[in-house]
């Protein structure tokens, strides 16, 4: 079986109140947390704050609510040292990383996610992650960077294609996440992911982008 983990801080930096958002007919962690307990192969759900209001939102929904250290909260501490926190919390082999901040991803999108992960671990990955192909004609401080407009290469399609890496969820040991300090590793096998359910909140846009995408499909099949 699987742990589930929700991390979320009281405070964000870019979007204040982020994770409490009303959103769906709750709010982005209630959502997520529901979400999630619809899911079968998932035996716990941590949420894991230094908000005492999201905690005590996880223990009406009856999960696992954890309080984060105040100085795990703080963005300066490298992010290993709260994924090794995290993974210590969890008594499965297995522990899922997901983030309120991907509202489309329902119980079907999850058991798949378990299923393709476990599969991907009998041919030598070490983990999974959500990923959505992308292809983008991009420019770093030295210029072209995935193309070369000598080429007479103008169209995005002819870009070389790469990958976005989307919060949705992550998967991976528990050994393995506190020896290298992350939720997926060197060895990850990704799983696409359609660009609705990549919708990831970050900002006020993407928060309003979120809503009104919600209300017009609302969880798409």
């Amino acid at each position: 079986m699987f742990t589930a983990i929700i991390p979320v801080k009281a405070k964000s930096s870019r979007l204040p109140g982020k994770n409490t958002l009303p959103f769906g007919d709750s709010n982005l962690l209630i959502h997520k947390i529901r979400q999630l307990k619809q899911v079968d192969e998932i035996s716990e759900i941590i949420v894991s704050s230094d908000s005492p209001a999201m905690l005590e939102m996880a223990t009406l929904e009856k999960v696992r609510a954890e309080k984060r250290p105040d100085d795990l909260a703080d963005e300066s501490r490298p992010l290993r040292d709260f994924v090794c926190y995290a993974a210590s919390l969890v008594h499965t082999t297995h522990f899922m990383w997901t983030p309120v901040t991907t509202p489309f991803l329902d119980r079907a999108f999850y058991s798949l996610a378990i299923k393709q992960y476990l599969k991907a671990l009998d041919n030598q990955y070490d983990s999974l992650t959500t990923t959505l192909p992308f292809k983008s004609l991009l420019l770093d401080e030295k210029g072209p960077f995935n193309f070369n407009p000598d080429l007479d290469i103008t169209n995005s399609q002819d870009a070389a294609p790469m990958d976005l890496w989307t919060c949705g969820c992550s998967i991976i040991t528990r050994e393995l996440a506190l020896r290298i300090g992350h939720y997926f590793g060197s060895k990850l096998f990704r799983m696409e992911v359609t660009p609705y359910q990549a919708i990831d909140i970050d900002n006020t846009f993407d928060y309003e982008v979120a809503k009104a995408m919600w209300n017009i499909y609302g969880i798409k099949k």
